[in-house]
């Protein structure tokens, strides 16, 4: 009867040696995921932003189109 109980603590050590893997990797990925998640927000918020000079831009090299007269006026 001990070979059997010899076979189950094996694959029962087995196995809790990659449950310590899998929490070392969850770990992990909890601390850097508020830094990415922090990332993103920062993203997001300067977005609109730069949505935003791009429009200026587009706006001012049409006034200077229009003035050199390279398009037509509307």
């Amino acid at each position: 009867m001990s070979e059997p109980d010899n076979l189950v603590l094996r694959q029962l050590r087995l196995m809790d040696g990659k449950l310590d893997d899998i929490r070392e990797r969850v770990g992990h990925l909890e601390t850097r995921m508020p830094a990415q998640e922090q990332h993103l927000a920062s993203l997001v918020v300067s977005l609109p932003s730069a949505f935003d000079q791009l429009q200026s831009l587009r706006a001012r090299i049409e006034r200077i189109e229009r003035r050199l007269e390279l398009i037509e006026p509307e």
